[in-house]
């Protein structure tokens, strides 16, 4: 089992200054030739006067762009830590068990604008870069798609998908048997469901931990269903490639 979570446009301060970026310690090293261009292609663009336009940078957002700035020489931590919006709360990475760390260590990746895709433990330093930043030069859906795809084509168990559209476009998953994409609802008194916004992240970062903590290995959506029903979790196939998470 592969779980496939988008990342946090926010990120956390901090990490190990005596650990800067490796291409040669993180997860994938098929993509290091495409990381090692994004890379560029972010220095470049982050020394340049648009910067700021072309990441979708406030006013007060300068400090994001010093990040950049120092990409090769800040601290590093590990991915699963950095991350820290909506649904890294709702998974909250830094109370999970030692046990269910090292069950993700192998089961989980990371989707990244400039990374592609990293593991839990990957020593990352912060940055701001986005799938619909513009990058002079480097479209980043060509820069990603192709490579990203073939990485997720290598694996052959069960993909389970939780990436928002945005980062499942830099890198598709295979439509087979056994890879899915995962959509949050909720369910009103009258029936109807309405998709989520704020509370679809919460509801995937929360369905993460539960998976985590559990620690099982599911070979199929048959084992992943059961399970999420004994666990008080409705989960519905919905389409042949898709699952529905109604909270």
């Amino acid at each position: 089992m592969l779980i496939l979570l988008p990342p946090s446009e926010t990120k956390r301060d901090g990490g190990d200054p005596a650990r800067p970026l490796s291409l040669d310690e993180l997860s994938f090293p098929a993509l290091n030739p495409v990381r090692a261009r994004a890379l560029e292609a972010l220095r470049r663009l982050s020394r340049s006067r648009g910067a700021a336009e072309a990441l979708k940078l406030g006013p007060t957002q300068g400090r994001e762009l010093e990040r950049n700035r120092l990409i090769d020489s800040g601290p590093t931590m590990p991915a699963l830590d950095r991350f820290d919006g909506v649904l890294y709360e709702g998974l909250d990475a830094a109370t999970l068990p030692p046990a269910a760390r090292e069950f993700a260590r192998d089961r989980l990746a990371v989707s990244s604008a400039l990374f592609g895709l990293v593991g839990p433990e990957d020593p990352i330093p912060a940055y701001r870069l986005s799938p619909d930043s513009r990058v002079p030069r480097t479209p980043l859906k060509a820069l990603w798609s192709g490579a990203v795809s073939a990485e997720l084509a290598a694996h052959d168990g069960m993909i389970l998908d939780l990436r928002s559209e945005a980062y499942a476009a830099l890198g598709p998953a295979p439509r087979r048997n056994g890879s899915w994409y995962l959509r949050v609802v909720t369910e009103g008194e009258d029936g109807r469901r309405r998709a989520l916004n704020h509370f679809n992240k919460k509801g995937k970062g929360e369905f993460t931990r539960a998976l985590l903590l559990d620690r099982i290995d599911h070979p199929d959506v048959e084992s992943l269903v059961g399970w999420a029903a004994a666990a008080g979790i409705r989960l519905e196939i919905g389409s042949p490639t898709e699952l529905t998470l109604v909270l």
